[in-house]
């Protein structure tokens, strides 16, 4: 049977790489990269701070169907898009959110059932 390697044994032999001394070349190479047209990858600190030459225009906001209800239970189903399409044109024509619409569809569901029997 082949034993696994513990991860987590004797690192004792383990040494950090040594770091390489970096050659002090940077002047020739910056004027060669410039005489090569070689952008630098330095940001260039602007002189003045920015400022927007003209206001900034706010996004119209739209206003909120969002309305404080209770409900924090969500239900995800799969329809059809036309009855997705019907669920939401109620919801607007009413003024209702989805949960009240849903709670009252059931409630006519069961009293039409009840009434059948």
């Amino acid at each position: 049977m082949n034993e696994r390697v513990n991860p987590f044994g004797d690192l004792g032999d383990f040494t950090p790489a040594r770091t390489k001394a970096k050659t002090e070349h940077t002047e020739v190479v910056e004027e060669v990269a410039a005489q090569h047209g070689f952008p630098s990858r330095q940001p260039v600190k602007p002189a003045v701070a920015l400022r927007p030459t003209k206001p900034v225009q706010q996004k119209e906001q739209l206003p909120s169907r969002r309305k404080l209800t209770g409900r924090s239970e969500q239900i995800n189903i799969k329809t059809t898009f036309l009855t997705k399409k019907r669920l939401m044109e109620i919801s607007v024509e009413k003024d209702m959110p989805l949960g009240e619409i849903l709670e009252l569809a059931l409630a006519a569901l069961e009293k039409s059932w009840k009434s059948s029997i």
